[in-house]
């Protein structure tokens, strides 16, 4: 596979091996692991579709061989998504005790709201005191968390390539400190005592909560996919969807982007926002998210990206997808 970066547009008979090879794999351990889902067959046709289009496309006058580096480049996001995929194989459940009523009650006594003579967590009181404005304000905030750090890999992968390598794998490490998080502290979301009280039930299937108003309003089932989906119910301390626009943030003011990091802001302060209006998270999870996305960032660039040895690593990486 390194010989056909080097080359461009031109592959050798391993790497077409290698690739087939790895593709094949990934099929067999996804199915043995958690089941054939049509999802892992798209990842399979687009990273085999962006590979070797740089193969196809000169017999008809054109270059694309920036479509193999683009994929080469975001694999490290495809090797996210495969292992938050496969968490689903190793529930936390079953390695610690689920936290649920001592979570509940330390979040009403740190941020708990008079409301009618009685003591509410944010999540409760906002329940029954949202509106339709703020649903849908909730909802679109709540498609950024995916959407927005991707957007602005591709766009540092045409701008910076070293950049967006250094905010990708700063992505997949915080990911990977929330997910032994995950581990240590396995978390029930709030919609999750609404449903169901404190007893735990591990057969639990992920709830789109306070979103659901979102796809009520539109009449479609937008968030309804997406959380059937979900790795573990049980993993809402720390918030990731909290850490991800930190990170996005960090990197435009690095790159000095101006005026499109206020848009970041706000997009940070909608999803901290929408985690506890829509009863995702508590604000106790999303300050952990937020302190994950902090402990990330400042492991990579004081620690990590000074090895020798990463260094190097991500300078040939840099080559590979120049």
């Amino acid at each position: 596979m390194n010989n056909a970066i080097k080359n461009g547009s031109k592959t050798t008979l391993k790497s077409i091996i290698i690739v087939f090879a790895v593709s094949i794999a990934y099929l067999l351990i996804s199915r043995w692991l958690v089941g054939y889902k049509t999802d892992q067959l798209w990842l399979i046709v687009i990273f085999n579709s962006c590979f070797f289009l740089p193969d196809i496309t000169p017999f008809v006058g054109l270059d694309s061989s920036i479509t193999r580096k683009f994929i080469i480049g975001f694999s490290i996001f495809i090797v996210y998504w495969i292992i938050f995929d496969y968490m689903k194989a190793f529930p936390n459940y079953n390695y610690n005790t689920v936290h649920i009523a001592d979570l509940y009650n330390f979040e009403k006594k740190l941020f708990g709201i008079n409301f009618n003579g009685k003591l509410l967590t944010p999540n409760e009181y906002w329940r029954v005191n949202g509106n339709t404005f703020l649903d849908v304000a909730a909802g679109i905030f709540y498609l950024c968390w995916i959407p927005v750090p991707l957007a602005f890999a591709a766009f540092l992968f045409f701008k910076n390539k070293k950049q967006f390598l250094y905010f990708s794998l700063t992505f997949v490490l915080i990911n990977f400190l929330g997910f032994i998080v995950y581990y240590l502290y396995p978390a029930a979301p709030p919609w999750y005592v609404q449903y169901h009280g404190f007893d735990f039930h591990a057969a639990t299937r992920g709830n789109t909560a306070g979103l659901v108003k979102f796809d009520n309003y539109f009449h479609a089932g937008i968030f309804k996919s997406i959380y059937s989906k979900g790795s573990n119910v049980f993993a809402a301390m720390p918030s990731l969807h909290s850490s991800y626009p930190v990170v996005v943030l960090y990197y435009g003011l690095k790159n000095r982007l101006g005026i499109i990091n206020i848009f970041f802001t706000i997009v940070m302060l909608g999803i901290w926002s929408t985690a506890v209006y829509a009863s995702h998270h508590y604000i106790l999870d999303v300050l952990a998210g937020i302190i994950c996305a902090f402990t990330g960032i400042f492991i990579f660039n004081i620690s990590i990206s000074r090895v020798k040895f990463f260094r190097e690593f991500v300078g040939n990486y840099e080559k590979a997808i120049q």
